[in-house]
């Protein structure tokens, strides 16, 4: 379904996953089709976010220079890392350097690596400023109240 992004207009793309869901998937029962839309759907709410990882962790590759497939694979790990809790890090990376492996050219595995590390060390770096602001903010709220008392 991701793959089919960018070969049809934005008003097709759900008809194509729902197409594809139904017709080309035989042996999936209806609740893991329906899981798949759903991840589908949040991927399609995120896709501007998740290209723009992708591009500025590509450094210098412009979304449309890259291969569809090795595209499709980092789009699903960006997903993964950014918007799947309980898939860790490196299960995404790893399942997409798989994935390039089957799909992909021989040199985009290490790209891919790259770009996903990339994307990775942001998310970690990001993750201890946030913890860093929050503790930040208990202090404050803790001496605040102790001032009242």
């Amino acid at each position: 379904m991701l793959f089919r992004l960018d070969f049809y207009n934005k008003e097709e793309v759900k008809t194509q996953a729902d197409i594809y869901l139904e017709e080309e998937i035989e042996n999936a029962s209806g609740k893991d089709k329906e899981e798949l839309r759903n991840k589908f759907s949040i991927v399609l709410g995120h896709l501007e976010e998740i290209d723009a990882q992708i591009e500025s962790k590509s450094k210098g590759w412009a979304l449309n220079r890259i291969a569809k497939a090795e595209l499709t694979v980092l789009r699903l790990a960006v997903f993964e890392l950014l918007y799947l809790d309980d898939v860790p890090d490196s299960v995404a990376i790893n399942e997409a350097v798989e994935l390039a492996k089957l799909y992909c050219s021989e040199k985009s595995r290490g790209f891919i690596n790259g770009v996903l590390a990339s994307v990775v060390k942001e998310k970690e770096k990001n993750s201890k400023e946030k913890d860093k602001d929050s503790k930040e903010n208990d202090a404050c709220i803790q001496e605040g109240i102790s001032l009242k008392e």
